[in-house]
């Protein structure tokens, strides 16, 4: 329990579900190398009665079959303490093995059973998914003491098959889980658990590349300043990370092609685009099968949706959230970058600093709780947007990176500057705040009163043109 970063309400929730006193089906799930495997052993290890996890289906020499995957559950009954017998020959034959398995070794405590990698299970014609809605409807459901938890990095195949399940498992599990990356305030209690000294702009430029993925932070070595292990991850011959997008879309998708090609797509707009837009600019139909496309996005956290200000309810835009993806479509995807120290000899060339902004804005939108919290709106109802208001003939277009709409008849307008001093504005910056303050107020009910809002780095820089930011909140604040 002392290793675990963070996760505060996963274990809460957890604890709960094993003290509940009543039968228990949990389903975890949450993008490739979040954490979820470990925050089960970790809370369970000396708990655990049984514990399985799935063949790679990514084996290099062939491919794995139903019978391979039976063979490993079968090793696994026979480690945790059933006896020699034949292997089972379908999943009905592995399960009712299981069950008589646990009530050969039941002590009267809590049976926690954890099935890890679930969808690698289920090969082709295996009728796997039958057996287990069968296990648990005959045997798991009617047992007090049994805690069955199942894993899955295949976001499509848990919401499908498990969270939205309209079969033999609808509504039968008990608690859903989805695991997310690492907030800011995570990630530096990560690095101070492996005694790593970074800076708190070193923890936000890691966040913007890494996207607060646990496996990936873990990759850093103590002793290297963050550009060298940048390098060394991503831009040194046969770096580790340098395949990893596609590896990562390949494991959690079934049809990963269409997911990227959205997520790809998506990362060329910072506002995102509609679901029609997505459809029309891919060739795809806007049907059931988009909508599956965009829920497994968004469930694995590379995507979010919101109502753009000023449009009706049923508008939605989908913006690119996840760092990482950004990261590597602007830098390693289909680039061929020969230079193994790059993000060290381009340290401050433009290209990364046009970089550090539009990421810097993905950082704030995935902590908005945060931002609330350092106005001291945490309790006030509301809703954020991003906001581009077309040019014409009279008037100049504008882009706002965040809206905080509040329920208090306040809207706060937020600037984001990811700076390595404080931002001192100039002239132009003043008249240009004042313009978006004007265009906004064009929109908004007289009752409403609108706060220039900076999200920076350091802070302010008070001169002659800084009276018209009325809030600053820094980076600082976004760890809380």
């Amino acid at each position: 329990m002392k290793r675990i970063i963070g996760r505060k309400r996963e274990i809460e929730e957890l604890n709960n579900l094993y003290n509940s006193g009543k039968p228990e089906f949990v389903a975890i799930y949450g993008r490739r190398r979040v954490g979820k495997t470990f925050l089960v052993k970790e809370m369970f290890q000396d708990k655990m009665t049984f514990y399985h996890s799935g063949l790679s289906p990514y084996d290099k020499e062939r491919k794995i079959t139903m019978k391979d995957q039976l063979a490993a559950f079968y090793a696994s009954l026979m480690q945790h303490g059933m006896e020699e017998s034949q292997c089972p020959k379908t999943w009905m034959e592995a399960f009712f093995l299981l069950g008589k398995l646990m009530e050969s070794i039941d002590n009267g405590e809590r049976q926690v059973m954890f099935i890890d990698e679930l969808p690698w299970i289920d090969t082709p014609r295996s009728s796997f998914l039958i057996a287990l809605e069968h296990f648990w409807n005959t045997w798991g459901a009617w047992h007090d003491r049994v805690m069955l938890i199942v894993c899955g990095s295949a976001t499509s195949w848990m919401l499908d098959n498990l969270i939205n399940n309209k079969g033999g498992l609808y509504d039968r599990l008990t608690w859903q889980m989805k695991l997310s990356p690492f907030t800011l305030g995570e990630c530096k209690a990560f690095f101070e658990s492996r005694n790593m000294t970074m800076s708190p702009y070193d923890v936000v430029e890691c966040y913007m590349i890494m996207g607060g993925i646990p496996y990936y932070l873990n990759y850093l070595q103590r002793g290297n300043s963050l550009a060298q292990n940048i390098d060394k991850l991503f831009f040194e011959p046969n770096a580790k990370l340098s395949s990893e997008f596609n590896r990562l879309f390949g494991s959690l998708f079934s049809n990963p092609e269409d997911h990227k090609a959205v997520v790809k797509l998506l990362a060329t707009r910072l506002t995102g685009f509609s679901r029609d837009e997505i459809a029309s600019r891919l060739g795809m139909t806007s049907g059931g099968s988009l909508t599956r496309i965009l829920d497994a996005l968004a469930a694995s956290d590379f995507i979010s949706s919101y109502h753009p200000f000023g449009t009706s309810k049923r508008e939605l835009k989908y913006q690119l959230t996840d760092c990482f993806c950004l990261f590597y479509l602007r830098f390693i995807e289909d680039k061929e970058v020969k230079d193994s120290a790059f993000w060290q000899h381009n340290q401050n060339k433009p290209s990364l600093n046009a970089w550090r902004g539009i990421a810097f804005e993905r950082v704030c939108f995935n902590h908005v709780e945060q931002i609330k919290t350092a106005l001291s709106i945490g309790g006030v109802a509301s809703s954020q947007s991003a906001w581009i208001v077309r040019g014409d003939g009279e008037h100049e277009g504008a882009q706002m990176d965040m809206l905080i709409i509040r329920d208090d008849r306040v809207v706060n307008l937020c600037e984001m500057k990811f700076l390595s001093k404080e931002y001192e504005p100039n002239n132009e910056d003043e008249m240009k705040f004042r313009s978006r303050i004007a265009t906004l107020q064009e929109h908004l009910s007289f009752k409403q009163t609108i706060h220039m809002t900076l999200v920076t780095t350091v802070g302010l820089k008070h001169n002659a043109h800084s009276g018209v930011i009325q809030k600053v909140v820094t980076i600082n604040q976004l760890f809380e």
